[in-house]
């Protein structure tokens, strides 16, 4: 019912800055819990960040903290994560999650609480 497309991913020097987004079809964007995860080559599947319904709290993976920032517009169905400060091991692929409209719970930080998956952008980050 949701489809999520992200963009924005590139190729940046390290302590460059990036910002991706994912465009969102659903009408209840702002009753859903978002977040962003990314995947390395070699390594498994991780939480980066996430931010529930409306966008009143946020929540980051502690290896991010005080980098990037997770936002949404919901007026524009969109979810972001600037990211600044980034460093090489950074590098990864992108992917945005949403949730069903109304579930429980404010964040979740684990694939299997969100619904919703997008498809992902390649972010690289050069030494």
């Amino acid at each position: 019912q949701v489809q999520l497309v992200e963009s924005g991913g590139g190729l940046v020097q390290a302590g460059g800055s990036l910002r991706v987004s994912c465009a969102a079809s659903g009408r209840t964007f702002e009753d859903r819990r978002s977040g962003w995860f990314r995947q390395a080559p070699g390594k498994a599947r991780e939480f980066v960040a996430a931010i529930s319904r409306i966008g009143s709290g946020t929540l980051y993976a502690g290896s991010v903290k005080g980098r990037f920032t997770i936002s949404r517009d919901n007026a524009k169905n969109t979810l972001y994560l600037q990211m600044n400060s980034l460093k090489p091991e950074d590098t990864a692929v992108y992917y945005c999650a949403s949730s069903q409209a109304g579930a429980g719970g404010l964040f979740a930080t684990t694939s299997d609480g969100y619904d919703y998956w997008g498809q992902g952008t390649q972010v690289t980050v050069s030494s």
